[in-house]
């Protein structure tokens, strides 16, 4: 079923397409949007992001965190209230069916997911319950996800999930071959608000609004991956750094364990995640989906694009892990070439050589 957000009514409303379609890619100026979201000059940003198409899942019950904890890739049984975590739930391959943004209130788990897979989600998790004290609903229609880069005034007691990127959490480990403190998704802090939705008009009332096409340029620029947009049917984590955050490697058996151990400890993923700065002279972008090129040979495909209030055209692309990371790139979307200059995020040679630093020798059984 189709959504559209009361916010569109908003003056100079433009709806997004594909993922965000049903809420407002813009509402008259993206850039200066983007800046009002990211602050700039040292100030913290004032503008909100309209999510409320995201899909809402809740899990309540005495068994709910240790239930999730025994079907997802993350270490969540102790989970304190208000703390934020990223889950996946994982194929037997190891392939990402589910990556969920999860933060308990004590008596609730908030599943946040992108709002196709809501339903799919609330349905496979009913199907697990068995004999455990756990409930499951797809809540979507009555809540609405509100996105910020700073704590919302007034929005204290308000259920929020913080995005925990890019720290490397407890049992993760970072694919990245850049120092730490370097990491670009430093300079972008995270806030997802739930909200009643009959409330989304009169909470937002006073806040100045920023569409999806602000988000998502700071998203890239963070090199934070999104499920639908940088993932396909054969994407296992460790192609998008997704370990640094999802995943706990020492944590008890789990659907899909058996390949992330198996790639983390004895070989390398066969893609890796890259971040495209594009030319800029065309005054256009090419599309998600375009073909990677390196020379006249097809080595990935961009999957997000943006146009970066400082940076300009952007993207993210899954490349295969032989491509020279010191090669030069070209975007082709349809005859019409980019000159592209690649930035490594998952390094080339990330895996084995994290098992070996590690000690991690074996999959767990």
């Amino acid at each position: 079923m189709s959504y559209s957000s009361a916010l569109l009514a908003r003056p100079g409303a433009v709806e997004a397409s594909g993922l965000d379609a049903g809420v407002a890619a813009h509402y008259g100026d993206p850039i200066l949007e983007q800046r009002n979201l990211a602050g700039i000059h040292g100030k913290p940003g004032t503008a909100v992001v309209d999510l409320s198409h995201r899909g809402v899942v809740t899990v309540t019950g005495a068994d709910r965190l240790s239930w999730l904890n025994t079907l997802s890739s993350q270490q969540v049984t102790n989970l304190a209230p208000g703390v934020g975590t990223e889950l996946l739930l994982l194929s037997i391959t190891g392939r990402i069916d589910f990556d969920v943004r999860l933060v308990d209130d004590g008596t609730t788990s908030w599943l946040l997911v992108e709002s196709a897979e809501a339903a799919p989600l609330a349905a496979w998790l009913a199907s697990m319950k068995f004999m455990l004290r756990v409930e499951v609903a797809d809540v979507s229609a009555q809540w609405a996800v509100v996105g910020s880069t700073v704590p919302v005034s007034g929005w204290a007691d308000r259920v929020h999930w913080r995005d925990p990127w890019p720290e490397v959490g407890s049992g993760g480990y970072a694919y990245t071959a850049l120092p730490e403190e370097l990491h670009p998704g430093r300079e972008r802090t995270w806030f997802e608000y739930l909200l009643p939705l009959a409330e989304l008009e009169s909470a937002t009332a006073a806040l100045p609004l920023a569409g999806t096409l602000a988000s998502e340029a700071l998203r890239i620029a963070a090199w934070r991956p999104r499920l639908g947009a940088d993932t396909d049917e054969k994407t296992i984590p460790h192609e998008l750094d997704l370990l640094r955050t999802a995943v706990h490697l020492a944590k008890g058996c789990y659907k899909g364990q058996e390949t992330i151990a198996r790639v983390h400890n004895l070989g390398h993923p066969p893609r890796r995640l890259v971040f495209l700065q594009l030319d800029g002279s065309q005054h256009t972008l090419p599309a998600a989906g375009s073909d990677v090129l390196m020379g006249d040979r097809r080595v990935g495909t961009v999957t997000s694009v943006a146009q970066h209030y400082e940076m300009g055209p952007v993207a993210l692309a899954v490349v295969k892990r032989s491509v020279d990371p010191d090669a030069a790139l070209t975007v082709d979307d349809a005859g019409e070439l980019y000159i592209a200059a690649q930035e490594i995020i998952v390094a080339p040679d990330a895996g084995q050589v994290a098992g070996r630093q590690t000690g991690f020798l074996r999959a767990p059984r």
